[in-house]
């Protein structure tokens, strides 16, 4: 049995993500905690997330996670979701502008409107509801989700990394955006798994099988 730690600062939607992983993983332990000892010694770490970059930032800050997170985040197989995936990169543009965790080179920007689809369609800003996931890399996270799949999303801002090895998934949302990353053992995505149905819970099976190995 391991044990899997699903992070607590107050800004996520823990339920619906822990209940899902308990779903995926009914032998293992699954624990939502800001506990950093409880966080140290899981093996497999959830970071959720909801709401602005600075409301997230400074609930991570309280939480007295900021360094904890740097500190492990490649030490073990890590997921990010949605503001859990924001977070990660150095800079977000929300809020007159907020600086994250710098644990991924790379800028979260809003999406410039006016947006629209080939075909002329207007977009609406959210981008919310559900969208084809395009896979860059081949890697386990991905392993029994077909190319293309649809997945649920719910954002304004999107990510921008540095490094485009890094991109493990995109999605056309007026243009070409990096909806996944995938660096040593950190995956991380925009959308939310625990509400993508079938293809998400095959994502996070995936993620707590996973040895942190691309």
């Amino acid at each position: 049995m391991q044990r899997i730690a699903v992070i607590d600062y107050g800004m996520g939607n823990l339920h619906s993500v822990s209940k899902a992983i308990e779903h995926v993983a009914p032998d293992d332990e699954v624990i939502v905690t800001d506990d950093e000892a409880l966080i140290r010694s899981a093996d497999r770490i959830v970071c959720p997330g909801q709401g602005a970059a600075a409301d997230c930032m400074a609930a991570i800050s309280q939480h007295g996670l900021t360094s904890m997170l740097v500190d492990i985040v490649d030490t073990r197989p890590f997921l990010g979701i949605c503001m859990g995936y924001q977070v990660l990169f150095d800079h977000s543009e929300e809020n007159g502008g907020v600086d994250c965790l710098g644990i991924v080179g790379g800028q979260v920007k809003r999406f410039a409107a006016p947006l629209h689809t080939p075909e002329g369609e207007r977009l609406k800003v959210p981008h919310m509801g559900w969208s084809q996931v395009n896979q860059a890399v081949e890697h386990p996270v991905w392993h029994g989700i077909t190319d293309a799949s649809r997945f649920y999303f719910a954002h304004s801002y999107f990510c921008q990394p540095s490094q485009v090895e890094h991109v493990s998934g995109y999605c056309d949302y007026g243009h070409k955006i990096a909806v996944s990353i995938a660096r040593g053992s950190i995956f991380a995505c925009q959308f939310h798994p625990e509400k993508s149905a079938d293809h998400g819970l095959q994502l996070l099976q995936n993620f707590v099988g996973w040895d942190g190995v691309q």
